[in-house]
């Protein structure tokens, strides 16, 4: 396995010079940062809070994926991820269902599980029958994860989900285990279907890589394999012929999180955080990324896309410089989690968040044109979401959600709770939100 991802890490590097190349010429030229005035929209419901430190278990939430029961709407389940605190599982009123815990640390001085981003795919085959799957990133050990999701458990009152996970998956990134606990391993996730076989797209944490990665049965388990790599470019030639690069730290580079893949398009849309939204074209038949100069493009920079910034050591934090040349879009760095809403085959909407101004911005999905903003503001019952990390979205006719279901990440969840030091306690959760508050035509 090891000699093949480094062949292909090789062959990545020749995409790399290519993608850099349509990036100079099929950024999109500048953009107004946005003046407009967004929607307010309110969430019906919330997932409980959960914290980020020792008293909390260190779960710290931030991915959703929704799986709807295609037998019964009512058992659906939203499955986020907690961090070094593992999986939760909800039902459609928010209540916990499951926690799943995330593997312990293999040594003393190695880093636990820790499980960043999830996704659900529909119809593995499994022992012989097809489940559906949550499959999760765990950053802290550079591998994926597997959960089979049980339809008939709620009912009975079992967990939902159950490992399958094979014990020998390989590791997505890394050279070895010694690798793993420098930490730039599997981060971000978008999985898809075509024809029976089952993909992932794996972004790699403090980098700009990408990996394809083929799902698979294995002995009664799920496990996986590598296909393509691809590297997004760190370096961008500016309209007025400079040359910029985001602020990040040394030895980094401007990482991907937020991805999505428009499986009728063959489209994977990624978010790297510092520079904008990427629109690439995936070749399902060949199993890789494609590499031709138009093959991928910024859909929309960053508002700070150009804005010259320095990484300062002392305070570990970039020095914003005082002159901004124009150039970049409304989204406001982090650009961040990524989601589809179809209303057909090929239309639709796509969401991303805007972190830095906690908007969310959606697209015309057929053709990738603007079509408006919002906010998940505060409402009578449930706070707003602010520092949006993940999305989901669904067009299934959900009870109480007629035309379809958003669960965003709150990544300031309120109200605020004290520690026995009078401090506030990291607190984050999940938001419900009915698609017609959005203001967008459903299915």
């Amino acid at each position: 396995m090891r000699p093949h991802l480094v062949a292909l890490t090789a062959a990545a590097l020749v995409l790399t010079s290519a993608t850099a190349a349509s990036a100079e010429r099929g950024a999109p030229g500048p953009t107004t940062p946005s003046t407009d005035v967004p929607r307010v929209v309110t969430a019906t419901t919330e997932t409980p809070a959960l914290f980020d430190d020792e008293a909390g278990g260190e779960a710290d939430a931030d991915d959703p994926a929704i799986w709807v029961d295609p037998r019964d709407a009512a058992a659906s389940l939203v499955i986020g991820t907690a961090k070094t605190g593992g999986l939760r599982v909800y039902d459609l009123a928010g209540r916990e269902l499951q926690s799943v815990a995330a593997p312990p640390a293999p040594g003393p001085d190695a880093a636990p599980g820790r499980f960043n981003n999830v996704d659900v795919v529909l119809g593995m085959k499994l022992d012989g029958r097809k489940v559906d799957v949550a499959v999760v990133t765990d950053r802290g050990r550079d591998r994926l994860r597997f959960y089979a999701i049980d339809p008939t458990a709620v009912a009975a009152g079992r967990a939902p989900l159950r490992d399958v996970t094979a014990a020998d998956v390989p590791l997505l990134f890394s050279a070895d285990e010694a690798a793993v606990d420098e930490q730039a391993t599997g981060y971000g996730l978008a999985t898809y279907s075509d024809d029976g076989r089952h993909y992932a797209v794996v972004s790699r944490r403090s980098t700009s890589d990408l990996g394809l990665v083929q799902l698979h049965s294995a002995r009664g388990r799920l496990s996986y394999a590598v296909e393509d790599t691809l590297t997004l470019p760190s370096t961008f030639t500016l309209p007025d012929e400079t040359s910029w690069s985001p602020c990040v730290e040394p030895g980094e580079g401007p990482q991907v999180e937020g991805m999505v893949v428009d499986t009728a398009a063959r489209v994977l849309y990624a978010a790297q955080e510092d520079v904008g939204l990427w629109a690439l074209r995936l070749d399902v038949d060949r199993e890789e990324f494609r590499t031709g100069p138009r093959d991928q493009r910024l859909v929309e920079t960053v508002a700070e896309y150009g804005v010259p910034a320095t990484f300062d050591p002392a305070t570990e934090e970039c020095v914003v410089g005082d002159e901004d040349p124009g150039f970049g879009g409304r989204i406001r760095a982090d650009v961040e989690g990524l989601t589809i809403y179809p209303t057909g085959r090929r239309d639709g909407y796509l969401l991303v968040s805007s972190q830095g101004d906690n908007r969310f911005y959606a697209y015309d999905r057929r053709t990738t044109e603007p079509v408006g903003s919002f906010v998940v503001g505060d409402g009578p019952t449930v706070d707003g979401a602010e520092h949006s990390d993940g999305a989901a979205a669904v067009n299934a006719s959900l009870p109480g959600y007629p035309q379809g279901l958003l669960v965003v990440h709150d990544g300031e969840n309120g109200p605020a709770e004290l520690d026995a030091d009078g401090e506030a306690r990291p607190n984050a959760n999940f938001k419900y939100v009915d698609w017609r508050a959005l203001g967008l035509p459903g299915r």
